[in-house]
């Protein structure tokens, strides 16, 4: 595994909490978070990018501050979390250089799309501790992945040769003609393989989906040596990513990159409503994935 330098060490500490673990709050999204805000297409059409910068910031100012960090789009939410003094200082700053969706090959297979113009320098321009990149794997089936391995790779030796973290993300889906129960019965091994992936291009840290047994935990901590990986929510309701993360945690993971679970059902187009369920519902939420990471990491101080 390709070790972090003293840079990329002193970022990683910076998206860890007092215990060590990363407690990373997500609202990189823009489609996803449209479709929370507005049911029909055409409102959905009507959202702003300001709008959304204006929901990412509620997000930050009401949950992110309670955490290590805030992972936030290039496109809604910078330069204007830190000029509009809104990112707290002590609350580190991730951002994706992910685009929103995917492109489709021929084949049917997922092709990640990159924001122009967001590299490793323009997101230290930012000012941001880190970057975040998100890349579709499926690695049953290797065509599926050629591209956006590549994409991986000169991402993550742009960021190497800027001295700067990035934490590197992959999702899985189910291809074209594949039945759920299919899918679903390959999801541990996708997920351990498509880890071993980012590991072997020289991923320092991984964002990776629930990887759906706690066997599946061990192997990728095991695979992953003294890189730490973090779970992603995905989306799933409250209870069932606490299940997911106790089980993560007591496997083998460094924390939590957590973002709809906390706040999917708390952000509106009522900016009155979103701050007032933010800071019950959603920092309640947060609370309680806490109290997991923290059995589990509190005695062990700043980790990697």
């Amino acid at each position: 595994m390709t070790p972090m330098t003293t840079a990329e060490r002193r970022g990683y500490h910076q998206i860890c909490d007092a215990s060590g673990a990363m407690m990373v709050i997500a609202c990189d999204q823009r489609g996803g978070m449209r479709t929370l805000l507005a049911a029909a297409p055409e409102e959905q059409a009507k959202i702003t990018n300001e709008t959304l910068g204006d929901t990412k910031c509620d997000i930050t100012r009401y949950l992110a501050s309670k955490a290590g960090c805030v992972l936030v789009d290039p496109i809604c939410a910078v330069p204007g979390l830190v000029d509009n003094d809104i990112l707290p200082r002590d609350t580190a700053l991730l951002i994706g250089i992910d685009a929103s969706g995917w492109d489709t090959s021929p084949q049917g297979y997922r092709i990640s799309k990159m924001v122009d113009g967001i590299d490793a320098r323009k997101v230290r321009e930012l000012g941001a501790t880190g970057g975040k990149i998100m890349v579709y794997l499926r690695m049953d089936t290797p065509a599926a992945n050629v591209q956006n391995l590549e994409t991986l790779r000169r991402s993550i030796e742009d960021f190497a040769a800027e001295d700067l973290l990035l934490v590197v993300e992959f999702l899985t889906y189910q291809l074209e003609g594949e039945s759920k129960e299919e899918y679903e019965s390959k999801i541990p091994s996708l997920i351990v393989e498509g880890s071993r992936a980012c590991l072997e291009l020289g991923s320092k840290v991984l964002k990776i989906p629930y990887p759906g047994t706690e066997e599946a935990c061990a192997e990728v901590t095991k695979i992953a040596g003294d890189v730490p990986w973090a779970v992603l929510s995905a989306g799933v309701d409250h209870r069932t990513f606490l299940g997911q993360v106790e089980a993560a945690m007591k496997n083998g993971a460094s924390g939590v990159i957590a973002g709809r679970s906390l706040w999917k059902d708390c952000i509106s187009l009522d900016r009155n409503a979103t701050k007032e369920k933010l800071s019950t519902i959603a920092v309640s939420r947060l609370g309680d994935i806490q109290a997991i990471v923290r059995r589990y990491r509190g005695a062990e101080g700043v980790a990697a």
